[in-house]
């Protein structure tokens, strides 16, 4: 498969930062399918550009946000840097205040700050980049965290968030993740969707997702990602990915 971009990922609890080197000219690749994730997706400029397409506008400039589970394609050309939020973190809760319910908008060079600069300094650490974009972007998260009014989802929901990411490799049910924070099911299925916007089954498939990319940057192959995840095969993996981020895993080269 062509490569359509080759770059740097780095997961923490609640984020993610991916910096990749889109080429330009005659071997650009076109805009990404459109799609949704679960997350805030702040894309920076770091000497490249882009452009997200959205339902009803496009957004262009150094630094641009998008909601969680709102539709888009991304079209870049040279260095970018993509900084995903899950929305349940304290950054995301922020995040979500400071969006006021839009889908998407500009950032400014005032509420960018630093970031484009940490982030591309982190993606050409020559010794141990990971633990730099790391780094790098639980900065910027804290410093978003910073924004919010209130702080994370009830504690019921965090404990069945907790419990789903432990046990990934076993198929995680609503059943037993409300038992393991004393509610019924039916109370349980509710909660999650009233402080999440998503129901626990959806949420495993995106804590899958992520696990399986962060195996996938760290030098193992889509089936080994895919296994270590608690997909059911490549397949699997190849086909959720491209419904949530607009393109094939296996067109990303990652070092």
């Amino acid at each position: 498969m062509q490569t359509i971009a080759s770059g740097r990922v780095a997961f923490w609890q609640g984020g993610s930062l991916w910096v990749f080197d889109v080429p330009g000219g005659a071997a650009a690749p076109s805009r990404n399918d459109m799609h949704a994730h679960h997350a805030f997706q702040l894309t920076f400029a770091l000497g490249g550009e882009f452009v997200l397409h959205l339902e009803d506008r496009e957004l262009s400039s150094s630094a641009a946000v998008v909601a969680p589970d709102i539709p888009h394609a991304f079209q870049a050309r040279g260095l970018v840097g993509l900084l995903f939020i899950e929305p349940e973190s304290r950054a995301g809760r922020a995040m979500a205040q400071l969006m006021s319910g839009e889908p998407g908008r500009l950032i400014s060079a005032e509420q960018a700050r630093d970031a484009p600069h940490l982030f591309k300094q982190a993606f050409a650490e020559p010794t141990d980049h990971r633990s730099a974009m790391r780094d790098a972007g639980m900065l910027v998260c804290d410093r978003i965290a910073g924004h919010a009014r209130s702080t994370e989802p009830d504690r019921r929901v965090r404990g069945m968030i907790r419990w789903a990411s432990e046990h990934l490799d076993a198929a995680p049910a609503i059943n037993a993740a409300a038992e393991s924070v004393g509610l019924s099911p039916s109370r349980a299925s509710h909660l999650f969707v009233e402080e999440t916007g998503l129901p626990f089954r959806t949420y495993v498939l995106w804590l899958r997702v992520t696990r399986a990319v962060d195996a996938y940057a760290a030098g193992a192959s889509l089936t080994s990602a895919a296994q270590e995840a608690g997909f059911a095969d490549s397949a699997h993996l190849s086909r959720t990915f491209k419904r949530m981020f607009g393109m094939p895993a296996a067109s990303l080269e990652m070092s």
